[in-house]
């Protein structure tokens, strides 16, 4: 037994010899980076943004007992920010995160060779958090290539670059370590790169670059609990963030993006045992639009989506970022389960349909209805205020001025005012030039029937 042992110990320090050695020679010894950051570090800017904020200046005003006292007037005070971006684009496109220069006054862009330059956006969107820049008279500038981000494996090596802490730009090296990371940040769902290439506040917009010095993601959020990197860094994909440059560059200046018309449900060990499926995989279609392209191609509720253009979906975040990253005007290949036979069919990417025309209308007349904005049903409409697919009528659009009595909200389906039913904007336009001593308002608010009466002012 004692020869075993000996033996054993042996072998195992000959395998450790084996795999760990010294370098035999310079080549092994000059491994670097440094050809990858070398290409890669001109296209990485830094972002300077100043933005006007409305503060308390009472020194009662974070008091919870003083405050109810006090008169909690705000004044506009100038907020900086700093943040890294992408160029992207030779002609001055640049890319960050909405964080680092949404609803910026002022936009200072300084290069990696210390020349600055203003820019001004071209489009930003909260949800996805990407911002697009255009450098201010600027000349031809190094951009970075795009990788597909679809074809990163989990293991990859990433350099991320950018300017952390104001200190500078910086790199710091990591690995992919997971390819398709679901969650949330600033409160909304999303779908990003995880690497734990260090990542600290000031990387926000900077660039997360494969071997080959190629974009695989925009670095956008850190998982921490002491506010510094611990290892869990987010990023953007880079094939959504070639689809929002791409609708940058031409013209639009809101992110246009396909509409599924379908409400779908993350499916867990206890649905795929109740579906039959062998593993817990894709997402079940609960309830589809009339008007949906799902339906369109063909898709029934009680299908299972597994897949879109052979990239796995998991989950709704998962599926929404597949449809946005192929852009509408595109089609997309759907591969789903029915009675646990595998199916594909070819789905048309559009926006969400104005049909029937939203026609927005504004109560300028003198009674209590003055102020109020709505507008008619229909899909568009129904996804923007995350309503039931089957809401018809009148969307109550916005509340303002004297309209604020009547105690309706955006989103609000209006039913009927003084018993008379309003099926259209038509309607609402001409129940609100009535003369007449008060309202009483029939309407409907997260499925539940809602009443409000007040006299006419």
């Amino acid at each position: 037994m004692r020869k075993f042992a000996i033996a054993l110990m042996l072998v195992l320090a000959g395998a450790a010899t084996a795999e760990t050695r010294v370098p035999t020679g310079l080549m092994e010894i000059q491994l670097s980076f440094a050809p990858v950051v070398r290409n890669v570090a001109p296209s990485v800017v830094n972002i300077y943004a100043k933005r006007l904020v409305q503060s308390h200046f009472s020194p009662f005003a974070n008091d919870p007992f003083f405050s109810q006292f006090f008169n909690m007037q705000t004044r506009p005070r100038q907020q900086n920010s700093l943040g890294s971006g992408v160029i992207l684009g030779k002609d001055g496109i640049v890319v960050t995160n909405f964080h680092v220069v949404g609803n910026a006054t002022d936009i200072r862009v300084v290069l990696a060779d210390r020349r600055e330059f203003d820019a001004e956006i071209l489009m930003a969107d909260e949800q996805t958090d990407l911002a697009v820049l255009r450098l201010m008279d600027a000349p031809s500038l190094p951009a970075l290539g795009f990788a597909d981000s679809d074809a990163v494996q989990v293991g990859d090596l990433v350099l991320a670059i950018g300017n952390p802490f104001g200190v500078g730009q910086t790199v710091s090296s990591g690995i992919i370590s997971a390819s398709a990371r679901t969650g949330h940040v600033g409160g909304k769902p999303g779908h990003f790169i995880q690497t734990d290439a260090p990542i600290n506040p000031g990387n926000s917009g900077g660039a997360l670059v494969d071997m080959r010095g190629r974009l695989v993601g925009i670095n956008t959020a850190i998982v921490t609990r002491s506010g510094g990197s611990n290892g869990i860094g987010l990023a953007i994909p880079a094939n959504l963030v070639r689809q929002y440059v791409s609708q940058a560059m031409s013209g639009n200046r809101e992110l246009a993006q396909p509409w599924a018309g379908v409400k779908i449900q993350e499916i867990d060990g206890s649905l795929a045992n109740a579906l039959g499926l062998a593993i817990p995989q894709g997402v079940l279609v609960g309830e589809l639009h009339p008007q949906s392209p799902f339906a369109y191609a063909g898709l029934e509720v009680g299908d299972v989506i597994i897949e879109i253009n052979d990239q796995p979906v998991d989950g709704p975040p998962e599926m929404q970022f597949r449809m946005m990253a192929l852009g509408i005007d595109e089609t997309a290949e759907v591969t789903f389960l029915r009675d646990s036979t595998e199916r594909t069919a070819t789905v048309a990417l559009s926006p969400a349909p104005e049909t029937p025309p939203r026609n927005l209308v504004r109560i300028d007349s003198r009674n209590t209805l003055n102020g109020l904005a709505a507008v008619n049903a229909n899909p568009a409409v129904v996804t923007e205020f995350s309503l039931p697919f089957d809401t018809d009528g009148v969307v109550i659009a916005s509340v303002e001025g004297p309209s604020t009595r009547t105690g309706l909200r955006p989103g609000d389906v209006l039913r009927r005012i003084n018993g008379i039913f309003i099926s259209n904007t038509d309607d609402l336009h001409r129940v609100a030039a009535m003369r007449t001593r008060g309202y009483e308002i029939e309407f409907r608010r997260g499925g539940k029937r809602g009443l409000t009466r007040l006299n006419n002012r």
